[in-house]
C-alpha cells in the first residue's frame, strides 16, 4: 500500500501548537482518503496574509473515524512531527 503526501493549510493558533507539541492531532474532512502512514505538509496560513513559508511535516500514527467520536465524513489523526522547514 502506497503512503500519501498531503498539503494543508493550517491557520494559527493550530500551527503554533503543532509546532510546540501540544497538539499531537488533527481534526479534518475526510476528503483525501487518509491513512496511517501518510504525510501531513501543514503550511502555515493566516486568512488575512495569506501563506508565512513556515512547514511543519508531520506522520499520521493513528485513525479514528467512528461516528461515535466524529461526525460524519471526518477523521480524527494522530499526528508525530518529523522535520519543519523554517
Amino acid at each position: 500500500m502506497s503512503r500519501k503526501h498531503h498539503y494543508l493549510k493550517t491557520i494559527n493558533p493550530y500551527f503554533r501548537a503543532v509546532e510546540s507539541g501540544d497538539k499531537t492531532f488533527e481534526f479534518r474532512l475526510n476528503d483525501r482518503d487518509y491513512r496511517v502512514g501518510d504525510t501531513l505538509h501543514l503550511q502555515e496560513f493566516s486568512p488575512t496574509d495569506g501563506y508565512s513559508g513556515r512547514e511543519i511535516y508531520v506522520e499520521v500514527t493513528y485513525l479514528r473515524d467512528d461516528q461515535a467520536f466524529c461526525k460524519d465524513g471526518y477523521v480524527i489523526m494522530g499526528i508525530k512531527e518529523f522535520s519543519r522547514n523554517y
